[in-house]
């Protein structure tokens, strides 16, 4: 979705005071009065010109650093900092959040099928598929996000030929993804069960025995080198050298050495991504994909100036999932309701066909 600027000879917008600021009278504490950030386009009135921040999110306040504008969380705010002040988001008090691209003024009548999250609604494989190839071709930053459930369900697999094949710009994941997937690779087991879904004879360990070798080896990526790790999301990652942020939880099994457990850390490194993101996937997670959801802007500023809508696709097994990260903020993400393995394979089967509709070879 192309984002309309805003009317900017709205009588409000055009008669609007500058943002008013106040500076932090301590580290890590916003002034009273702050305004607290959406992940909407939000504009700021300095010296008579309205302007958007830098790296955007929700729940931030907005730091005017050197002249430049930037969305900073709290902990990350400086004594003596200037920090925006406002309540109010119709420009009257110098901040205007442009809502009404994404939200419009609402139908208001009766229909059928109106809900935003169902499994009964079809799945526009088409059009996500086009996506996908078009932020190849166009040097996009994808970052897909993935829960345990995508490898439990055998579809570790299609994960890996996205990641092989340029589809991946990030991979944001917990302990348990690495883990599972690289026990599927040593041992062809994920939590002892086999591929068809039966339990190993001791096979309740074998995820431990994995996170011991990777440790012997000191990284996943040693472990790749040293031929531990042969196949795989994760021997993806390594051997196409695509970036992966593995957050800590305190249920954790071991967990891999590349797993951050300070989650301070673990969102300064996940935010790292997300500033950079031109599309999202989120697959089968639901305190991964809310947590990316609450750094991820729902807008990009394109090299024309042009703004564009961030595309977000949410998978999960169940509406409730999908609905609680839209519930969240994230209200441009785009429900589909189905199991990781079958929204994977024929995701995969699309892409496939749409390279071969672009004349371009289709891939391993």
């Amino acid at each position: 979705m192309r984002i309309a600027p805003p009317d900017w000879t709205n009588s409000v917008l055009k008669s609007a005071p500058n943002s008013r600021f106040a500076p932090a009278d301590r580290d890590g504490v916003f002034p009273d009065g702050f305004f607290s950030t959406t992940n909407l386009p939000t504009y700021i009135k300095v010296d008579g010109q309205w302007r958007l921040p830098r790296e955007p999110r929700m729940d931030g306040g907005i730091v005017l650093e050197n002249g430049e504008l930037f969305v900073r969380e709290g902990r990350r705010i400086m004594k003596g900092q200037m920090v925006a002040i406002a309540n109010a988001e119709d420009g009257s008090e110098g901040i205007f959040v442009h809502a009404s691209p994404f939200f419009g003024d609402g139908k208001g009548q009766f229909e059928f099928m109106a809900s935003e999250v169902s499994r009964e609604k079809p799945i526009d494989y088409n059009t996500m598929a086009k996506l996908l190839v078009d932020e190849r071709d166009h040097h996009g930053y994808p970052i897909w996000v993935a829960g345990p459930a995508l490898v439990h369900s055998r579809a570790r697999g299609d994960m890996s030929w996205f990641i092989a094949n340029g589809f991946v710009g990030a991979l944001l994941a917990g302990n348990a993804v690495a883990v599972h997937d690289i026990e599927a690779s040593i041992y062809g087991t994920t939590l002892g069960m086999t591929r068809t879904g039966e339990i190993a004879q001791g096979g309740h360990g074998l995820h431990m025995r994995a996170i011991n070798m990777v440790r012997g080896a000191g990284s996943i990526a040693a472990a790749v080198r040293q031929g531990i790790v042969k196949d795989g999301i994760m021997h993806a990652c390594v051997t196409s050298d695509v970036p992966f942020v593995l957050t800590g939880s305190i249920r954790d099994d071991g967990p891999l050495p590349d797993v951050i457990t300070d989650m301070l850390q673990a969102q300064d490194a996940m935010r790292s991504h997300t500033t950079k993101a031109t599309m999202a996937v989120l697959v089968a997670t639901a305190l991964h994909a809310i947590a990316t959801g609450n750094m991820l802007p729902a807008y990009l500023i394109e090299a024309s100036g042009e703004l564009r809508e961030v595309p977000t696709i949410c998978v999960d097994s169940s509406e409730f999932v999908v609905s609680k990260l839209k519930d969240r903020g994230s209200h441009q993400a785009f429900g589909v309701v189905t199991n990781a393995q079958d929204f994977m394979h024929i995701l995969r089967l699309y892409v496939e066909k749409e390279l071969e509709s672009r004349g371009k070879a289709v891939a391993r």
